[in-house]
């Protein structure tokens, strides 16, 4: 068996896959109550910039402190899968997640696993980042890949065009490209803080990076012409799409920004 470790970011305590391969993280663990996880504030850390950074403080953590040939990131609310439809509660949804023998296989064919492509249709992935959210960070990102990574630019460009991608941050990868990926990913973040006030905008908003981090992946990807597989992923929980549905429209239609996830 190849040696995979997928880390699953959480903040709260909940139903974990049992597979050794899995390992919750306590995301932001810095100044919080112990959840008794693996905590994101040892070794080399940046775990105090959970707050703005969501899951990405997870990422680093494993970045710098795992060394597992594979290494992946996940969520407690949405995990890869190779079933096409789970249904029922969570305790039992969380069994379909994918395991070490099913990754094993994968691996025999690619160094890169991903989550199948989100579609958005009607607007590109830069209108629709501005109708749901503030788009000076995103804004700023495009700067600094121009100042500091000028070979991606054209790339971060094609995106913002493109109605679809991979989203949720979420990726198994080989280490020596997660060592590539995450030196990149968190350089321009580390730069785009110094840039953008954080301090504009409310609890919601000022957690863009983890957002922009999210457009940045297929970025990475294609500039570097990097082959990957696809793999279905699951929501643990019950999805509300008509209130998903609306509040995408409403964005759309009436300018009205997320003001929450959901």
């Amino acid at each position: 068996m190849k040696d995979v470790k997928i880390i699953v970011a959480t903040h709260k305590k909940y139903i974990m896959p049992e597979d050794s391969i899995y390992l919750p993280v306590q995301a932001g663990r810095e100044g919080r109550e112990d959840l008794r996880y693996q905590p994101d504030n040892t070794g080399d850390n940046i775990s105090f910039k959970n707050p703005f950074y969501s899951e990405l403080t997870a990422l680093y953590w494993a970045w710098k402190n795992l060394d597992s040939d594979y290494i992946g990131l996940a969520h407690y609310r949405r995990l890869f899968s190779m079933n096409r439809k789970m249904f029922g509660n969570p305790e039992s949804k969380v069994n379909y997640a994918i395991n070490g023998e099913q990754l094993d296989k994968l691996f025999d064919e690619t160094d890169i696993i991903l989550p199948k492509k989100r579609y958005y249709f009607i607007e590109n992935l830069y209108s629709h980042y501005k109708h749901t959210m503030y788009i000076e960070p995103l804004d700023e990102t495009r700067k600094i890949i121009e100042e500091k990574y000028p070979n991606y630019l054209k790339e971060f460009d094609k995106l913002q065009k493109r109605t679809s991608a991979h989203i949720f941050n979420m990726f198994i990868m080989k280490k020596e490209f997660l060592n590539q990926y995450c030196t990149w990913l968190f350089d321009i973040l580390f730069e785009l803080e110094k840039r953008i006030d954080i301090n504009q905008y409310d609890e919601f908003h000022s957690r863009f990076f983890g957002r922009v981090s999210e457009l940045l992946l297929d970025v990475w990807l294609k500039t570097n012409n990097l082959t990957y597989k696809e793999v279905n992923f699951m929501y643990i929980e019950k999805v509300n799409w008509p209130k998903k549905i609306t509040f995408f429209l409403k964005a759309k239609f009436i300018g009205k920004k997320y003001g929450k996830s959901f």
